[in-house]
């Protein structure tokens, strides 16, 4: 099981890092949309939307994804960057206010058609952060990427080698606090290297630390609707590690609020010159 895992792992992270740095903005756009697709997917397997209403889902998700790539070009486009606003704006709202109360709460909610709305709302967010993030660059998106995935593999370790006290054990027995503490301080000693070798603010380690919980969160949030569900993984796609949902829960929440974070100034300037 181990080695499944280390292959599928190395495969992924190459194929990964071959796109990330040698496609243009609307392969990587096509191709990230094509995955987030399969999460989409997964997404209705979870909340058991049915056959028929799943391939409504995957339509609707196609459609919305393809015309934020083609319509910038069109007259349109003006439309589309509030779109892409709205979803990333809708997406920072839900983490940082609704999320952690429905996490305290553990709340089943039941009605597909707003868990449906949800999970496109979400997942394009994440999708149109992919494209936003590397379009200002690759080295940002990538930076950004592991932040996320080093203070899973910290958190892990930490959690496996220090860990007693349970940080939700009714959503994930398997995580502890002393697994949070050993991510924030993973990624502080990330940052520091960061702030001194790219003479940016130590400021920057503040925002890694928000970068942590709310991959925290998702990590969460997904073990919560999978339990609720009644699955250990989201689908069975990649041999090892589950489904998509499995490997970017804790890219959902963080990838749109960095974007937003550099997108609201932009918006806001051209949203006052359009009038």
């Amino acid at each position: 099981m181990l080695k499944t895992r280390v292959i599928t792992a190395i495969l992924l992270a190459i194929g990964f890092l071959i796109a990330l740095f040698n496609t243009s903005g609307i392969a990587w756009s096509l191709i990230t949309l094509g995955a987030m697709l399969i999460g989409v997917w997964e997404w209705a397997k979870l909340i058991k939307l049915r056959k028929h209403a799943t391939h409504i889902y995957l339509v609707i998700a196609l459609f919305i994804g393809l015309l934020i790539i083609y319509a910038p070009s069109t007259a349109s486009g003006h439309y589309v960057d509030e779109v892409v606003f709205g979803l990333l704006g809708l997406s920072t709202l839900f983490w940082l206010i609704i999320a952690p109360i429905w996490l305290l709460t553990r709340k089943y909610f039941q009605h597909k058609f707003w868990m449906a709305i949800l999970g496109i709302v979400l997942l394009l967010a994440t999708w149109v952060a992919l494209g936003g993030l590397h379009a200002i660059s690759p080295w940002l998106l990538l930076t950004t990427l592991f932040t996320v995935w080093l203070a899973d593999s910290a958190a892990y370790f930490a959690g496996k080698q220090f860990g007693k006290h349970k940080l939700a054990p009714e959503i994930s027995p398997g995580k502890t606090w002393e697994g949070v503490m050993g991510a924030l301080l993973a990624v502080t000693v990330f940052g520091l290297v960061l702030c001194y070798f790219q003479h940016i603010s130590r400021w920057l380690i503040v925002g890694l630390w928000l970068i942590v919980v709310l991959s925290i969160m998702g990590d969460l949030f997904e073990s919560l609707l999978k339990r609720q569900a009644g699955v250990k993984d989201s689908s069975h796609l990649l041999p090892g590690h589950g489904g998509v949902l499995d490997r970017i829960d804790g890219l959902i929440p963080t990838l749109p609020l960095a974007l937003f974070y550099i997108y609201f100034p932009l918006f806001a300037n051209l949203q006052l010159h359009a009038r």
